[in-house]
């Protein structure tokens, strides 16, 4: 019998209580987890960084296959279950911090040779801030393949001009090639949350979408655009300090209507909008 069949009754026996603050949802459906592995593509020259390691239902199967398998895991009474859990494997290591804190260089740093990954099945509460995090800082990683909510999927892949479209959706796609793999029904997990799950995964591209400049000022831009999401660009950009006359040669430069909104600009207006602005500030 799998662990993913087995998870009520480790609950039960460690008396876990879920933490609502940390979102935590446990999936046992082997065939989700199965469909995870094959999604990600783990072999035996893959390094793989778990975020969320849970009572290690998918780290288990990972470390069947990996190389070696790095489980990160914020809840200390969880981690004194993967010690039981994760006790036969010895390509394992259980590490107790918060994943946002967690040093990535240290950690790979002996495994140059490797394919790095990062796999997680992550709560809603963390997706945006950790997946920035790995994408814009973690160098090295091949591929991130998630399980988030559907939500958090439809924000990560969502087009310009569309609701869901904002500074995730931007990150995710100028660094990597996002693709969505399956749907995960809300039934699979303990406790079953509210709305179903969305696996995706993104591969590292070995460049990003766009040429930048200044990739500090082109994020800068982005987010100062959707915290501005009902003004035009032009009073964004006002936001930069140049003159009127300015910020009139820097749109003609980006060839960009500058009555636009920031919210239907696509990753490679944004770069030339951001490089025009570069040209002018210096």
């Amino acid at each position: 019998m799998t662990l993913a069949a087995k998870t009520k009754d480790i609950i039960k026996y460690f008396n876990f209580e879920f933490n609502k603050n940390l979102g935590q949802n446990f999936l046992t459906d082997g065939v989700a987890l199965n469909k995870i592995m094959d999604t990600a593509g783990i072999d035996d020259e893959t390094f793989v960084i778990e975020i969320g390691a849970g009572i290690g239902t998918l780290t288990q199967e990972m470390a069947k296959r990996a190389f070696k398998v790095c489980a990160v895991e914020i809840d200390k009474e969880l981690v004194k279950i993967l010690k039981e859990t994760l006790l036969n494997f010895n390509n394992v290591e259980i590490v107790h911090m918060d994943a946002l804190n967690f040093n990535f260089n240290e950690a790979v740093k002996e495994y140059g040779d490797k394919k790095i990954m990062v796999v997680a099945n992550l709560p809603y509460y963390i997706t945006t801030p950790i997946l920035t995090k790995i994408l814009t800082s973690w160098k090295g990683v091949n591929s991130i393949t998630v399980m988030v909510q559907k939500e958090a999927a439809q924000r990560i892949m969502a087009d310009p001009s569309t609701h869901e479209y904002g500074p995730l959706s931007i990150t995710a796609n100028y660094y990597a090639n996002v693709k969505k793999a399956f749907n995960v029904s809300r039934s699979c997990f303990i406790p079953q949350p509210r709305v179903d799950s969305q696996v995706i995964k993104m591969s590292i591209r070995k460049k990003p979408a766009a040429e930048v400049y200044d990739e500090k000022l082109f994020f800068t831009l982005i987010k100062t655009s959707f915290n501005m999401r009902r003004k035009t660009l032009l009073n964004v950009l006002k936001t930069f300090g140049l003159s009127i006359d300015e910020l009139v040669e820097v749109f003609n430069d980006a060839e960009i209507d500058s009555s636009r909104r920031g919210e239907t600009l696509s990753i490679d207006e944004f770069a030339d909008l951001s490089n025009s602005l570069k040209n002018h500030m210096k």
